[in-house]
């Protein structure tokens, strides 16, 4: 099946805000799902040229299906600059220079891969900060007064690993060299009378009579 003109498949782009293995709502009051944010480097210029070819069949769609037969004045997208600002003003992290900002979600879980394309079981080798290939699918939307296209998020082929964003490290670094574990030492035995009766026959039977005038041993037939 061809895949449609909305839906697009990124080359390398660097993972941030990874939620895919569990939905999650980055506000309360907000429905959870899974989400990702895509670091674009702009000097992928094959990446963003099919995203804006995409984003331009959700418009034509949106014209269709969602907005009553014209475009809006204002469209909007969710491509960023991370050279520039985000929406509440304040400035992109410094992992977003250099890059176009993408945030994708859905309800659904995404597919999670390998580059064999097997599912990866084990979520601690899925993270923010490494690298990954994402099938995005891009639609119209109508809500609040506001239009806009947005991105949804379809499935993740991790390609390399990455220095980890927003903190996370590995054990090693927690702890450190392994702290060395103390002997534990047996306790001395417990002596019952009868042990201390046995061992004071045995201590006199092994000691040589004294004589308790001269103080010197005493010998057999003495």
């Amino acid at each position: 099946m061809a895949a449609r003109s909305t839906q697009t498949v990124t080359g390398k782009v660097r993972l941030s805000y990874a939620h895919l293995f569990k939905p999650y709502a980055h506000s309360p009051g907000q429905e959870p799902k899974y989400s990702v944010t895509l670091l674009i480097p702009k000097t992928d210029t094959a990446t963003k040229e099919n995203i804006d070819r995409a984003m331009e069949a959700a418009k034509q769609e949106g014209v269709t299906n969602k907005w009553g037969g014209q475009l809006p004045p204002v469209v909007k997208t969710p491509v960023h600059d991370g050279d520039g600002t985000r929406q509440n003003g304040q400035p992109f992290g410094d992992e977003c220079k250099g890059h176009w900002v993408l945030t994708a979600s859905s309800k659904q879980a995404p597919a999670v891969v390998n580059q064999a394309v097997q599912p990866i079981l084990d979520q601690s080798e899925v993270y923010s900060g490494m690298y990954a290939r994402v099938s995005i699918n891009f639609f119209a939307y109508s809500s609040s007064g506001n239009t806009g296209i947005g991105a949804g998020l379809n499935n993740v082929q991790k390609l390399a690993d990455g220095e980890p964003l927003g903190g996370r490290t590995s054990a090693a670094e927690d702890f450190g060299t392994p702290v060395a574990q103390p002997v534990q030492r047996q306790p001395a035995p417990a002596y019952t009378q009868a042990s201390q009766n046995a061992f004071g026959a045995a201590f006199q039977q092994a000691a040589p009579a004294v004589d308790p005038i001269a103080g010197m041993p005493l010998t057999p037939g003495a």
